[in-house]
Parts: C-alpha cells; structure tokens; sequence
C-alpha cells in the first residue's frame, strides 16, 4: 500500500538507537506491567514486546530501587527504554543515571523550579530527550475554570506551559504527549497543538479501556489524528496484556499506509453457508503468519461458494467446505485439499512463496 498521508515535518529528536520526527518512521511504543525492579521478569516481558514489533519501551519508576534496576535491564534489551517519573525529581535524575533513554514527566508534578531545573541539568549533561506528558484526568484547576471544563484547549494550553517552563531553562530536546479518555477530545487537542509546536508528539488515547473497547476507541483516535499527518510515535493502551497494544498498533499503521511489511490477514465474517470453525481459522492463520517476514494479504474464507471471488484481492487465501479446503492464489483456485491439512498447505505455500 503507498503512503497517501502528508506528514507534519517535526524535530528531529533522538531516543537511544532510534530518531524520531522529521519525517521518520512513526514508531510503535507499550509500557511494560511487571515491577520495574524485578529485572528478570521486566527484561523477559521487554524482549516478547520487542519480538512483538514494539520499537521503545517505557517503565514505570516509583522507587529508587527501580531507577537503580534500569541499569540492568539496560544491558538485556536493544531498544530505548523511557522513564515514567511523577513526583520526585530525585528518581528522574537516578532513572538517567541508570541508563534510560528517555524520560518522561510533567513538570507541574515534580514541584518547584530548581527541581525542574535539576533534572533539566542531568538531561541536558546527557542529552536525553524529555518526554512533556499532559493528561486530562490531571489538568490543573485553574485551566478547568478558565475553560469551563477539561477541553481540548485547556489540554493544549497545559502541555504548552510545560514546555515553556523547559524552554527557559535552556532545553528544547522534548517530546510532547497529551492524551485523554475521550476521543474526540484527543483528536482536537492534536489538531491544535500541531499547529502551534513542531516538537514531536508521542500520540495515544488514554485509559481506553480493555480490548475489544479499548481498540476501537485507539483504532478511531489514532486513525483520525495520524490520518492528519500528526504523530510521531504511538501507543494504543489496552487493559491487557501488552502483546495486543504492539499487534493493534501495527494493524492501525499499516491500515494507514503508514507502515509496510508483515502479512495482513483479512477474513469473512461468517453467515449460514460456513461449514467449518471459522473463526478458530481465522485466529490460527494470525498467529501462524505473525513471524512470516513477507508483504502480503492472506484471505480466510469460510466457504467454496463465494470464497475464490472474495479472496481475489488477496496474494493468497484458504477457503474451507464440508471435509475439504480450497488453496487460492491471485483469486484462482490452485488446489484441493483435505479439511485437516488446509493450514499445513497455507503454511508450505507461504514458506515458499518467493520460489
């Protein structure tokens, strides 16, 4: 698929091996959920995320042990790692000591200027970017009254104050994030700020929800902000495993014309003709091809009747019967198989593709 979206041109901002802004690649970001200070399990969940496609990785430091613990992590991942601080300006500074990439605050809640200024200092010294993170669930009061309610405004005009704040300390190597809950809110509140800043923007819909809601509040807030052209780097925050923010993520980018690589899988939605369990197939023939480093569509189709012509904008696609499958390449039938070996034949065909 080419890219049709025009993206805003932003700063270029380096976090750990990776670029972002000015017109890179909008990179896939996941928050681990293990305590950061057990290192074992955070490293383990880390490189699953990384195997998954995630491209950086934040960590939640609420304590000096686990700003200490990023030190080891460090040495066991390879992408860049982002410190999640609130309040205490000491664990920014530590978390940077310890190796983080990045690292990410809002400066209303580290407490008074020469706080800030101290983990500007350590930043600058390191020239690690600083992540300026806005949230609508926090927006201060003063805002809230001024706009009547948290809006899209108030969000914008908070984020901006940070950044501000950062800037008359001397430092511009920042990334913005402001997020909330509700998805038209967030999408304004992006349409706003990309017209006043060109600092990056790190682009999610907060607290979304679990997985089936969850992903189509993220599908439609991210579709429409990035369908804008804004956004440089995403995460679709689920209540879940974190698996399914890396998968749903690579959907919604490749969706986009965004993203190119890995097999797209696309299937009917069932209806009084099928006679297999399609959607067990369906699953199976996702996660079968999640690995496979080919730039394709596979079709699953649920019947012999209409399934050859609904696969024919697919590379390749199975269609199943009573006892029996289909093999269809480029919208023609190509074999026949027996029910039990439609997937093994999938498979054979997508190991040899290129032959």
């Amino acid at each position: 698929m080419e890219n049709q979206i025009a993206r805003k041109r932003t700063r270029e901002i380096k976090i750990g091996n990776q670029v972002i802004g000015n017109q890179h690649p909008v990179l896939i970001q996941s928050m681990t959920n293990t305590p950061t200070e057990n290192v074992t399990k955070t490293v383990a969940q880390i490189q699953q995320l990384t195997a998954a496609g995630c491209e950086i990785i934040r960590c939640a430091v609420p304590t000096m042990e686990a700003a200490e613990a990023l030190e080891e992590i460090k040495k066991e991942i390879t992408i860049p790692l982002v410190a999640d601080i609130h309040f205490d300006y000491r664990l920014a500074i530590a978390a940077m000591e310890h190796g983080a990439d990045k690292i990410r605050i809002n400066p209303g809640n580290i407490g008074s200027e020469d706080r800030i200024q101290a983990v500007i200092d350590a930043a600058k010294e390191r020239r690690i970017p600083i992540r300026v993170g806005v949230n609508s669930g926090s927006l201060e009061k003063e805002l809230v009254e001024k706009y009547h309610g948290v809006t899209a405004e108030g969000l914008v005009e908070s984020a901006l104050d940070k950044v501000h704040i950062i800037e008359r300390m001397g430092y511009e190597n920042l990334v913005i994030s402001i997020k909330s809950s509700d998805v038209m809110m967030c999408v304004r509140a992006h349409e706003l700020i990309a017209e006043k800043t060109d600092y990056p923007l790190h682009v999610g819909i907060t607290e979304s929800g679990t997985l089936t809601s969850g992903n189509i509040k993220s599908a439609l807030g991210l579709g429409m902000i990035l369908g804008q052209g804004i956004g440089d780097t995403i995460r679709v925050s689920l209540t879940g495993d974190p698996l399914e923010e890396i998968k749903s993520a690579k959907i919604i980018l490749r969706t986009l014309g965004l993203r190119r690589g890995g097999i797209e899988v696309v299937s009917c939605p069932t209806c009084g003709r099928t006679q297999i369990d399609l959607i067990s197939l369906a699953n199976q023939v996702e996660d079968m091809v999640s690995d496979i480093p080919l730039d394709l569509k596979v079709a699953v189709m649920g019947c012999v009747v209409n399934g050859p012509g609904e696969a024919k904008e697919a590379d390749i696609g199975i269609a199943g019967g009573v006892g029996e499958g289909l093999i269809i390449k480029h919208g023609e039938i190509f074999k026949k198989v027996k029910e039990e070996e439609l997937l093994a034949a999938l498979w054979y065909e997508l190991l040899h593709w290129s032959e």
